[in-house]
Order: structure tokens, then sequence, then C-alpha cells
């Protein structure tokens, strides 16, 4: 198994502060999502993270290789919605858990 960094960037800066009601719809798709994906124990860790330059999305997932992080990024349903998020997949050669 191997680790990834999932990082959702929102279509603007702005999101969600300035989400549309499609948006926000999609949004509670993806966070059932993300719910059933921490159930499978494919999800780690996964929220928002809201910095200076602005809001976006992060989870790190427990998969078998690449291919499969972006499988589970790609069938995220804000993905499928086709409203302008997008991920960025970085993987991560190594993680520290808490036991």
């Amino acid at each position: 198994m191997a680790y990834f960094h999932l990082r959702l960037v929102p279509p603007r800066p702005t999101f969600p502060h300035d989400g549309s009601e499609k948006e926000m719809e999609a949004m509670d798709r993806h966070a059932s999502y993300w719910r059933e994906k921490a159930a499978e124990r494919t999800a780690i860790a996964v929220g928002p993270v809201f910095d200076a330059e602005g809001a976006w999305g992060m989870a790190v997932v427990e998969v078998d290789n690449e291919a499969a992080a972006r499988a589970v990024a790609d069938n995220d349903p804000v993905i499928l919605a086709h409203l302008g998020f997008h991920f960025r997949v970085s993987p991560m050669p190594s993680l520290i858990l808490r036991s």
C-alpha cells in the first residue's frame, strides 16, 4: 500500500464563502463520499484548510498506487459535477501515524 496527499483546489480563492447553491449541493455529496472513504479505511484524514491564499481541501489516502489515488479523486462527486474543482495528487513516501 502507498500513501498520497490529495489537494482539492476550488474554482476560485473565495470559495466556499461565496459558493453557489449548485456548488454547495455538490460539496454535500463530496462530504458523504469522503465519509464513505473513511469508513472503508481508504481515507486516513480529510478536511478543509483555510490559509491566507484561500480555502482548499485535503485528504490523505492509503491505496495501492498513484492510479488508484487518482481514481479516488476523479470519482469525487464535486469533480464529477464539472464545477471547476480539481485535485492535485502527490505521493507521500512515508507517513508517521499515531497509534
